[in-house]
């Protein structure tokens, strides 16, 4: 099963409070934190949502 490692390379400053949210879901609290997931729709729309404040790398597990 896929993995994605999920990186929050910019700020929340300034941000509406449902980015917020989205982001604080994932796990990701402080700037270049990483976080690995399961691959699923879940996931992945909450990363749709914050593509613009996230790296994604996908990852054998």
């Amino acid at each position: 099963m896929a993995k994605l490692q999920i990186t929050l390379v910019r700020s929340l400053i300034g941000r509406p409070q449902t980015q917020r949210s989205t982001v604080n879901t994932l796990g990701l609290r402080k700037m270049n934190q990483t976080v690995v997931h399961n691959d699923n729709d879940a996931i992945r729309g909450m990363v749709n949502q914050v593509k613009h404040l996230v790296e994604v790398k996908e990852i054998e597990a």
